[in-house]
């Protein structure tokens, strides 16, 4: 859990059109290419996910979820619920310590990371959160990692549930820009998105530019 509270802050708003995710990227050298910082996966073109905490123990779930995202895709030709996956990713979670002899891949302590998984399936727009202890729950906004005490309260304050996607995102920014240490910008955020027309999409330096440039004028 210690890694969690120490991690990127992490956020998640949903929408009627779709959920938004947006997450600080720390950037500890200048000789760091930022690009390589992955805070936000894909799963399947329907569902993503922001992380918070440790990157590899995340990239184990991440995995874990796609395999389970695809084997129901070619079991039931049909793309995966938001909350089937989400299930899969938390009974992965639960199994640390188990001794299973066919399976060698377990792990011998908890995860320690948190993530928000979004996604839009026939149930509409949706945003869930794990934690290491395999629990899920459903938010309309949700805000983990360091800053996510002080991020939440803002959450609260300003979200409704008739956002626009595109309020969604400044939103999101402007409650980044509170909790970081270190002037908001393209190169130190990751913000992404899951809509019923384009799916999951990360959105690229130019996109993420202009909704920071509209963060100055709001």
């Amino acid at each position: 859990m210690e890694a969690i509270k120490l991690g990127s802050t992490t956020v998640g708003i949903t929408t009627p059109e779709g959920v938004v995710l947006a997450v600080e990227k720390r950037v500890p050298s200048p000789l760091l290419e930022s690009s390589s910082i992955e805070k936000i996966m894909e799963i399947d073109s329907h569902i993503g996910t922001a992380m918070s905490g440790l990157t590899a123990d995340a990239r184990t779930m991440v995995e874990h979820a796609r395999v389970t995202s695809q084997m129901h895709a070619f079991t039931y030709d049909e793309k995966i619920g938001v909350e089937s996956c989400t299930q899969a990713v938390c009974d992965l979670a639960l199994r640390f310590g188990e001794s299973v002899e066919d399976d060698d891949a377990l792990m011998s302590r908890p995860f320690g990371v948190a993530l928000l998984i979004a996604g839009i399936d026939e149930k509409g727009p949706q945003l869930y959160h794990t934690d290491p202890s395999g629990t899920f729950v459903r938010y309309d906004a949700k805000a983990i990692g360091s800053g996510s005490d002080a991020a939440q309260q803002s959450l609260q304050d300003a979200f409704h549930k008739q956002m626009t996607l595109l309020e969604a995102h400044s939103l999101a920014l402007k409650v980044l820009k509170q909790v970081m240490e270190e002037k908001l910008d393209e190169n130190n955020v990751q913000l992404a998105q899951v809509t019923k027309a384009k799916g999951f999409e990360i959105l690229n330096e130019n996109d993420l530019k202009a909704v920071i440039e509209t963060l100055g004028t709001a």
